[in-house]
């Protein structure tokens, strides 16, 4: 098997720590994870999704990143690879496709993003009420031309930045963000503890009442654990083609999820009391962020500022992650469908506008069109979070226990016996047998067939 040793490797292990986690961070932990603890009841939700994250999510992404690394290819190539005969390629469908769904949909709440960055700098955030806040957003994400735009205008800025490549420019700006966003939302828990409603806020969030623990939460948690981790649609595959050898695999999938999973949880802090504070329902939903932030904002100093630099770093790390998705359709663009990377990354730009331009006005004018009960938007989210990685996950778990060559995990695990990974046995057993029968099993109670 030839490996194709000339990709882009990053440049120190600070980078591919900031790099993986800037693309598992994201509207994922900041916006996706406060409203499906909110609509999934709080506390039970919260231990599903931390179990999913230490028992599924770290083998997987150890799975991804060894594939990756051996393989020096995207998602479609490395499969293909590893087993030229049979279907396992096709898997790389799933994950484009997946990738491309998400792509569509989390481009609109990234315009969202600009549009309140926008408000910030021009002082449109500073109302009276959290009323006004829920009146603002419904106005705004009901229009027709507003979020249209600024769905577009972030996917040009996504273009442009994948047009050139993603090793130095990632690699730099997630080393100096992704900290700077940590300070920021620990300054921003600090303050909703103080809040009136911050007891009841953190009971909501940490005190979990099992009686809610149902097939739709464990559903909705492997979902969530999934999309946060970026798994199942080959992002983290192609982010371990550029890893170099000397990378330690399993270090850099445990600091990721750690990481990864604290900004969550800190974002659950954040916005939980305030919640409660405000007297807003903890399952208002994809709106969530977008009403509750901008009132812990206006009870800050400086305001402005503080709203300002949010939006701005949610935006950088939103970019951070479509930049990454953008690159597992690129890649299998440029080496499968041998494309320039010019053409490549236009051909993904228009895909992604035409179909995020529909979930974007899903909102408004296209609010009555609905498949299967769900908007273009909901469905995308949907479809993508809670079948297509999971599904995409269940697979390369089952490949990576059952049929890859044990010198090829060993090897990679251990940097060819450079380092002894402790945990190398509960890995395998995990990809083996609890990770796809566990998905499965999730899948199987959420269609009421057990």
């Amino acid at each position: 098997m030839q490996q194709n040793n000339n990709r882009a490797q990053f440049a120190t292990r600070l980078g591919v720590i900031a790099t993986t986690v800037g693309s598992a961070v994201g509207l994922g932990n900041i916006w996706r994870f406060p409203y499906e603890a909110g609509t999934h009841g709080g506390g039970a939700f919260l231990i599903a999704y931390l179990c999913f994250i230490f028992i599924f999510g770290i083998p997987i992404l150890c799975a991804e990143f060894m594939i990756g690394r051996h393989t020096r290819s995207n998602i479609f190539g490395a499969f293909r690879q590893l087993k030229p005969t049979g279907h396992w390629h096709h898997v790389g469908y799933i994950g484009i496709v997946a990738s491309m769904m998400i792509l569509s949909f989390y481009s609109v709440v990234a315009g969202w993003t600009m549009e309140y960055l926008y408000q910030s700098v021009t002082g449109g955030l500073l109302l009276a009420s959290p009323s006004d806040f829920d009146k603002q957003f419904v106005s705004f994400s009901t229009s027709n031309w507003r979020p249209l735009m600024w769905t577009l205008i972030f996917l040009s800025v996504n273009f442009l930045i994948v047009i050139r490549g993603v090793q130095k420019g990632i690699e730099k700006m997630s080393n100096i963000m992704m900290p700077i966003l940590f300070v920021i939302l620990l300054i921003f828990c600090v303050n909703s503890l103080f809040m009136p409603g911050a007891a009841d806020g953190l009971k909501f969030l940490f005190s979990p009442d099992f009686s809610k623990l149902d097939s739709q939460v464990l559903l909705g948690a492997m979902g969530q654990a999934f999309f946060s981790l970026s798994l199942g649609l080959g992002t983290m595959l192609t982010y371990g083609s550029y890893f170099s050898n000397r990378t330690h695999i399993v270090r850099s999938a445990t600091t990721t999820a750690l990481l990864d999973t604290s900004v969550a949880i800190l974002a659950g802090i954040i916005i939980f009391p305030a919640v409660f504070s405000f007297g807003i329902s903890p399952a208002q939903g994809p709106a969530l962020v977008f009403e509750i932030l901008p009132n812990i904002f206006n009870q800050l100093p400086y305001s402005v500022v503080w709203s300002t630099l949010f939006f701005f770093l949610l935006f950088i790390a939103s970019l951070s992650s479509t930049i990454s998705m953008s690159e597992v359709t690129i890649a299998f663009f440029t080496e499968e469908k041998k494309m320039s990377r010019k053409k490549a990354t236009i051909v993904n730009t228009a895909i992604a506008m035409v179909f995020g331009s529909i979930c974007a006005l899903s909102f408004g004018i296209l609010g009555d069109f609905t498949i299967c009960g769900h908007t273009v938007f909901s469905l995308f989210d949907y479809v993508s979070s809670n079948i297509l990685l999971p599904l995409g996950g269940m697979l390369i778990s089952f490949f990576a226990g059952w049929l890859l060559d044990r010198d090829i995990i060993r090897q990679q695990l251990t940097n060819k016996g450079a380092f002894k990974v402790y945990t190398y046995k509960a890995i395998i057993f995990s990809l083996k047998f609890i990770a796809p029968t566990g998905i499965l099993l999730v899948f199987l109670s959420s269609l009421n067939l057990i």
